[in-house]
């Protein structure tokens, strides 16, 4: 009688383990199922490496005592200030000294940013209609001076940039503005350098940018010794 029950109640044990086992080890199963299908549907995707952006392509007077109306040349790829000006900048403070303000003419630009931040600093930027050829962009240092820049429109051939961009950093040529400069190369080459001007009042109004009739702004600083002379730097090219 008591080996009976004790072989029944053994049995009864042993039975009810081995159900137990093989539910822990579906469940088991199907758990290591579900993390290897979450694993092929959802993989951790790789952090994609920054890109660099291009370096500005700039020609530059060095050496000595500026002659001429111009500083160098400055040959954007776009015609978006925001992203254009924190290379050129990049570029610029450490030879002049940080570059504190930036100044344009509105013709050629849809849009005027007010500020362009640039390594942990703002540089502001302002237009002025009259004051500044269309072709040109301003720049002030609070260390050293003003510098004038001819801009080469984004569109234009290398062929044809490559030579508005050494004669506007050519210590021995002629006192152009950077429009005279452009329309010279133009009537030399039957090249345009330009598509055309944009329309003010359909470009920037919903910028905060030039109306119609704008405001007349403070005077353009004076040029004051910036840092020309014979012969020519070249970055970015």
């Amino acid at each position: 009688m008591d080996g009976t029950e004790g072989i029944s109640y053994t049995g009864f044990h042993a039975g009810s383990f081995s159900a137990n086992d093989e539910t822990r080890a579906a469940a088991e199963a199907a758990r290591r199922r579900v993390r290897i299908m979450s694993a092929t549907l959802y993989p951790t995707l790789p952090h994609p490496e920054p890109v660099a952006a291009p370096a500005a392509r700039l020609t530059l007077k060095t050496d000595g005592t500026s002659r001429g109306l111009l500083d160098g040349a400055w040959w954007p790829r776009s015609r978006d200030l925001l992203s254009e000006l924190p290379a050129l900048t990049d570029m610029l403070d450490p030879l002049w000294g940080r570059i504190t303000r930036i100044a344009v003419n509105p013709t050629y630009w849809p849009v005027v940013p007010r500020r362009v931040p640039v390594h942990g600093h703002l540089v502001k930027v302002g237009w002025f209609t009259r004051e500044i050829d269309p072709h040109k962009l301003l720049l002030l240092s609070y260390r050293t001076g003003r510098w004038d820049l001819l801009v080469v429109p984004p569109e234009t051939g290398a062929e044809s940039a490559a030579r508005l961009m050494a004669a506007a950093s050519d210590y021995d040529g002629p006192p152009l503005t950077a429009s005279e400069l452009i329309a010279a190369d133009e009537a030399r080459h039957g090249v345009p350098a330009t598509d055309g001007s944009l329309n003010p009042d359909e470009s920037w109004e919903d910028e905060g940018g030039a109306s119609a009739t704008p405001a007349t702004p403070a005077a353009v600083p004076e040029r004051t010794g910036p840092p020309g002379g014979a012969s020519r730097l070249i970055i970015g090219m």
